[in-house]
């Protein structure tokens, strides 16, 4: 087997053959350039702490453990803000040898600081999936800033599959940015391309968005339906520098418009822990095509998500933040993201989830 990301045709493969299963039919909308959308059941446990369910362990026995009570999906239920639920999914797994999977928050999901990841029977690590594993999966959902309303067959994580590793070495990255540029401006390549964040004063100085601290419920169905100044406090500067706030969840977007070359796939990962008190990539999945044609031919830029830890800090323009780490596809999708389906930020530049509308 070709070493690298499976794309869409590989995972309707794997779906014919078993290795992807669901209890309703998996849906063409599902199948991403190189991930599945995985969708939430018909009932949320609402649990006392987060958990992996460990060797030899699975999550229903743990559940038993941890289970607070539980709540029909079926007519909508909401999901409370500083709670920990536990979803089944409606997807399975039969994974061959030599095939990982990895999972992720979606775009829209991570944009509304919801903290949400994937678990599996006999897991020890959040959003990874070994080699042979057959089982069902769950997730886990902490609602951080704001309560949403749910309901069966919503997509909140995405997982993609890869045969073996095929991470781009900084010599390789170097020479496909050679080829095609990767990055606007200079690429600073170490462990991955890096990025940093974009405070120059905007349109009356605008920079970004911060999480307003009590809001009402979000539902996750209604797009570009609630008030963006209900729900985000503007944050402008006039300074090229901001100082977050301990807890506060901000919006802000790279200096850098990054592509991802139809052949390639990203993950959006750390910088270094040393850099600062905060923390950057809650969706961090970037699929072939992302930027590749955007208007003006120099990508898009990536949006961040960002939350302070334990003590204040400043973050100034031009700081670098994060890191796209570049993976091989091992045969290119058959189609690709913003061409054919419909990719909600391509050519973006800082932007709220698409449940917002401008007011």
């Amino acid at each position: 087997m070709t070493t690298g990301v499976l794309s869409d045709t590989a995972l309707k493969a794997m779906i014919e053959r078993g290795e992807i299963g669901a209890g309703l039919p998996i849906t063409d909308a599902q199948i991403q350039p190189a991930s599945l959308d995985l969708r939430l059941g018909s009932t949320a446990y609402r649990v006392r702490a987060s958990f992996l369910a460990g060797r030899g362990r699975a999550v229903t026995d743990r559940l038993e453990e941890f289970e607070m009570h539980r709540m029909d999906l079926s007519a909508g239920a909401v999901l409370e803000k500083g709670c920990v639920y536990l979803v089944p999914l409606m997807e399975s797994l039969a994974l061959p040898l030599g095939i990982t999977a990895v999972a992720n928050a979606k775009s829209s999901t991570g944009r509304l600081d919801l903290l949400t990841r994937v678990i599996s029977d006999e897991g020890v690590e959040f959003d990874r999936i070994p080699e042979g594993y057959h089982g069902p999966l769950f997730a886990e959902i902490c609602p951080r800033s704001f309560s949403v309303l749910v309901r069966p067959g919503m997509r909140l994580n995405q997982i993609r599959f890869r045969a073996g590793q095929a991470v781009l070495s900084d010599a390789e990255l170097r020479a496909l940015h050679a080829e095609e540029p990767l990055v606007s401006g200079e690429a600073v390549i170490d462990h991955g391309l890096g990025f940093s964040v974009d405070l120059r004063p905007g349109e009356n100085g605008l920079v970004g968005y911060r999480a307003k601290p009590h809001t009402g419920v979000i539902d996750l169905d209604r797009l570009a339906h609630y008030p963006a100044s209900e729900f985000w406090e503007e944050i402008r500067t006039t300074e090229g520098r901001i100082i977050l706030d301990p807890g506060a969840f901000y919006i802000l977007v790279s200096q850098e418009a990054v592509t991802i070359p139809p052949d390639c796939a990203a993950e959006m990962a750390p910088y270094l822990a040393m850099v600062g008190e905060f923390r950057v990539h809650y969706a961090g999945f970037f699929d072939p095509g992302f930027g590749h044609g955007a208007a003006g031919g120099e990508g898009s830029r990536g949006v961040l998500e960002v939350r302070c830890h334990e003590a204040p800090f400043v973050l100034e323009h031009g700081q670098v933040v994060g890191r796209l780490v570049y993976e091989r596809m091992a045969a290119e999708p058959e189609r690709l993201y913003g061409a054919g389906i419909a990719s909600n930020y391509q050519g973006q530049g800082l932007k709220l989830s698409k449940h917002f509308r401008a007011g």
